[in-house]
């Protein structure tokens, strides 16, 4: 079992939460030398988690095994963010966690990691390197390597990472997952060992858009005692099911000798056309040059702020390499601060301008990946190029989702490669929203994840003059709306001519009556607004229009104009099926 859809499964028919957990917990307990686990939760606590459980009522996250990336506090278990020395037992869990375990999800470990959150790959580590599950010459991806491997190998539902470069998307493109890097602060970092406190986010792996989602809308609350933490935007902005989408025209150089992925990079690009995408080309300009400020400018200093008293006192008990890269961040003045500050906010300005022209960009999650004895031999350049399409992310404040996008074949291996998906804070959840269309390859809006998500928006059917390129669809576009779908009513309407009321400026308008014993249809549209522009778009009607219910061809019903009863209508078009046909002549 590796879903949430499996686990509820098998609890609705009747086996025992307790009993299920109790043979995974066991399972986790016997694993030797996997390199997985730092710690592994006492059957004590477990039990302590599944007396909630079972005495919980209805929790929606109820009997889900999770486990934590060991930057993370869980209370009764060290947290030693990698290095044994620097272990402490925290006194409480990480208020994510608490969050989580309140909704039912049980705990079953801390996972291993680059040590203090340093790196992409997943081998920076005093313990044993996790084994990549498809290929264990492989890189598991890190700095989150055991949280992805655990749910890759389904000793997890869902895991908890840090992402601060990367390495909540890295580690799914290398382990076939979901990697949610949120908006940043919408999850608490809150008892996590920082790494760049400024930018660091608490990230999700699950098998899939809808589990991640599940636990997101868990997980991501305000923290009033996190000065980082940001109130999640409720309800979640969404884009339109016709949306657009940056596209960068990228040759096979982009992918440092997996050629093939070029391919699978167009193949994704084909599949969110599929399902309701315009590609429009982008330019990766600012985006890779504020990638390169992460590690050649001063924000390593940060990583140097995070452990200098540890690194002072115990140099010899860091990792050597993460050890080089932190010492290093101790040389750079606050004048190199404020320049590279300068030039993100060019970077910013420039990349939130690219991404007003569309709803979101796609990337690859990273090139390729490494065997670990090519990243032992060389490992600050090679880890520096799967960072290539990540970096930025966090320091341009964007939300970003990373899925599977195919596989790399080559030599008889078949390894694992994806694609992320990036957009502006607060767009989470419409992010995995794309996500889940394009995983099951059904159009945008449509999936059950789309059903469950209180949207931040209204649906507006139209069929007269705001209707696309008629004259007062500039009312629509004005507000922000999008064209979210076309089509015709259900059965059951007429349609007629009110007259034009020139004193006014009011041109000639549709009246749309229902009457049951029709049976022809009518063209419409729906246009996308938020909660707020459909309150101003209403305030600009006019009577005898209002907004009423209108019944769509594809079952839907939704607002929509229609006409105020005891009307004297005259000039019925209903024959000719639409306003379009009807204004053309």
């Amino acid at each position: 079992m590796k879903t949430l859809s499996d686990y509820r499964a098998h609890y609705a028919a009747g086996h025992s939460i307790t009993d299920t957990i109790r043979g995974l917990w066991e399972e986790v307990r016997d694993l030797d030398d996997d390199g997985i686990f730092i710690a592994k939760t006492p059957w004590k606590l477990v039990a302590e988690q599944l007396d909630r459980v079972e005495n919980g009522g209805t929790l929606p996250l109820a009997g889900i095994p999770f486990v934590v990336k060991d930057n993370i506090d869980v209370a009764g278990l060290p947290t030693t963010a990698g290095c044994p020395d620097y272990a402490y037992l925290p006194g409480e869990n990480a208020p994510v966690v608490t969050l989580l375990e309140a909704a039912g999800a049980v705990c079953l470990g801390k996972t291993n990691l680059d040590q203090f959150a340093t790196g992409l790959v997943g081998v920076r580590t005093p313990y044993p390197i996790p084994k990549n599950p498809f290929d264990a010459e492989y890189l598991p991806g890190g700095s989150s390597c055991g949280s992805a491997v655990a749910v890759a190998r389904g000793l997890a539902v869902f895991s908890l990472g840090t992402d601060t470069a990367g390495s909540g998307r890295v580690p799914a493109a290398f382990n076939e997952l979901v990697g949610v890097k949120p908006t940043r602060g919408g999850i608490s970092t809150r008892g996590v060992v920082d790494a760049c406190k400024a930018l660091d986010c608490v990230s999700i792996f699950a098998q899939n858009c809808g589990d991640a989602a599940e636990v997101l809308e868990v997980a991501a609350q305000d923290d009033p005692e996190e000065p980082f933490s940001r109130t999640v935007k409720r309800p979640w902005a969404r884009f339109p099911a016709k949306f657009r989408f940056g596209f960068p025209k990228l040759s096979t150089e982009a992918f440092f000798g997996w050629d093939d992925c070029q391919n699978l990079f167009e193949q994704a690009a084909q599949r969110l056309e599929a399902v309701g995408g315009e590609r429009v080309l982008v330019d990766l300009g600012p985006f890779l040059t504020a990638a390169r400020l992460l590690y050649e400018g001063p924000w390593v200093t940060e990583r140097f702020v995070a452990i200098e008293d540890f690194l002072k006192e115990k140099p010899d008990s860091i990792f050597p390499v993460t050890r080089k890269i932190i010492e290093g961040g101790e040389a750079p003045k606050a004048s190199a601060l404020f320049k590279a500050q300068y030039q993100l906010a060019a970077c910013k300005k420039a990349g939130d301008d690219i991404l007003e022209e569309v709803d979101f960009i796609m990337l690859p999650t990273t090139p390729r990946n490494y065997t670990v004895a090519e990243v032992e031999a060389d490992p600050v350049a090679l880890n520096s190029i799967l960072g290539t399409y990540t970096n930025f992310m966090n320091l341009l404040d964007y939300s970003a989702l990373a899925v599977p996008a195919g596989r790399h074949e080559e030599n008889g291996k078949s390894l694992p490669w994806g694609v992320t998906f990036f957009a502006p804070a607060h767009r989470d959840l419409a992010l995995m929203e794309v996500g889940d269309a394009f995983e099951k390859e059904e159009p945008l809006g449509q999936g059950t994840l789309s059903q469950k998500v209180a949207w931040d928006e209204v649906s507006v059917v139209v069929c007269g003059a705001h209707l696309s390129g008629m004259a007062l669809n500039h009312q629509l576009t004005n507000l922000g709306a999008k064209l979210s779908w076309q089509g015709t009513t259900a059965p059951g309407y007429r349609l007629f001519v009110l007259p034009a009321e020139p004193d006014d400026g009011i041109p000639p308008r549709p009246a749309l009556v229902a009457d049951e014993e029709v049976t022809s249809t009518l063209e419409v549209e729906v246009w996308n607004l938020t909660q707020k522009a459909f309150g101003q778009f209403v305030a600009m009607i006019p009577r005898p229009l209002g907004i009423g219910k209108v019944a769509l061809s594809d079952g839907r019903t939704l607002p929509g104009f229609i006409a105020e009863a005891g009307l004297d209508l005259q000039q019925e078009i209903t024959e000719l099926g639409s306003w379009r046909r009807f204004v053309e002549g």
